[in-house]
């Protein structure tokens, strides 16, 4: 009796979810910038050594 609308309550918050929602984005996010920059990453290479050279 005494644990019903705690247990009630306890089912109704979203906190941890949020958290993970949270987590998985941010996770998501990080792969796409490592994959953007391994993608870019000779591009970026030429570009820095023709700046080199010039210089």
């Amino acid at each position: 009796m005494f644990l019903k609308p705690y247990l009630w309550l306890v089912g109704k918050r979203e906190d941890g979810q949020t958290m993970a929602e949270y987590a998985v984005v941010l996770g998501v996010i990080t792969l796409a910038v490592v994959g953007v920059f391994t993608a870019l990453a000779g591009g970026i290479s030429g570009a820095i050594n023709a700046v080199s050279s010039a210089i």
